[in-house]
């Protein structure tokens, strides 16, 4: 047999074997994934009609599911929430931002002490009191809800890009300066796929605090969006209409999740996959 052969037998091997590890692998996640939903709604079926004797106090998913759709048919969920989308749409660009130039201004030690506590100090304070303040502050005006997503959501932002700006490689910055590298060139090819899962850990985190803390505003002060409507739900002891706009709440974070979880596979298709 030619060498010729030997190296196309090989490969091919070696892509079916690549091919086989990735099906197991989908398999091995999708599996325990469904069967966890499975599960989980199971227990939630028996609970509602064997353990709870009001059947109000604790809907069955079937319920649920049906008042979703009742929602989605009426045209009520568009409308709030599309309210709730364009307030986190707003407020996250500012976040994001803001959030990008202090964590680069950072890295310098200067900035570091300048911006340092407040940062922190904003990170560990719960969401509820800058809910509750601009809720006090703006009514039900929508600058409530905007403002608050800009503060709880900027220093996640912030940190996670100044502890990327401050790992960069120097020496391969130096490197580059050393072989005539532009500027232009060092900054497309070192500091941003250096920085891109900083990048994506700051708009995933960042992203899922302004998600809650706009919902959460809305309930406190608001007139329209999904936070408001599950107040509205609460007030009219709606169980099941609560949680079918709790249920959107969790769908449209997993789907984002999803969406999230895609685009960084692609950004990263060039790392090689580890095959554990």
């Amino acid at each position: 047999m030619s060498a010729a052969s030997q190296t196309t037998t090989v490969d091919t091997t070696r892509s079916g074997t690549l091919d086989g590890w990735r099906e197991s692998r989908a398999v091995q996640l999708w599996l325990p994934r469904i069967l966890g939903y499975v599960v989980v709604l199971g227990m939630w079926q028996f609970a509602s009609t064997q353990l709870v004797e009001r059947a109000f106090a604790l809907p069955s998913p079937t319920t649920i599911l049906q008042e979703m759709w009742e929602i989605i048919v009426t045209g009520v969920f568009w409308e709030h929430f599309y309210s709730t989308i364009r307030k986190i749409a707003i407020g996250y660009s500012i976040t994001f931002v803001l959030g990008m130039g202090i964590g680069v201004l950072m890295a310098r030690p200067w900035a570091d002490a300048f911006f340092r506590d407040w940062v922190l100090s904003i990170m560990s304070t719960p969401g509820l009191v800058f809910a509750l303040v601009a809720a006090m502050i703006f009514g039900f005006s929508p600058l409530g809800p905007i403002t608050a997503i800009v503060i709880t959501s900027f220093p996640f932002v912030t940190v996670n890009i100044a502890e990327g700006v401050k790992a960069i490689p120097k020496d391969l910055i130096d490197m580059g300066k050393a072989f005539n590298v532009s500027e232009r060139r060092r900054l497309r090819q070192i500091v941003i796929p250096f920085l891109a899962p900083y990048t994506f850990a700051a708009l995933r985190y960042g992203f899922s605090i302004a998600w809650k803390i706009a919902t959460l505003t809305e309930v406190f002060g608001s007139s329209s969006g999904i936070g408001f409507m599950i107040r509205r739900e609460f007030q009219m002891f709606s169980i099941a209409g609560m949680l079918a706009w709790i249920f959107f709440f969790f769908a449209f974070a997993l789907l984002l999740e999803q969406i999230l979880q895609t685009g960084m596979k692609r950004y990263f298709r060039w790392r090689p996959e580890a095959m554990v």
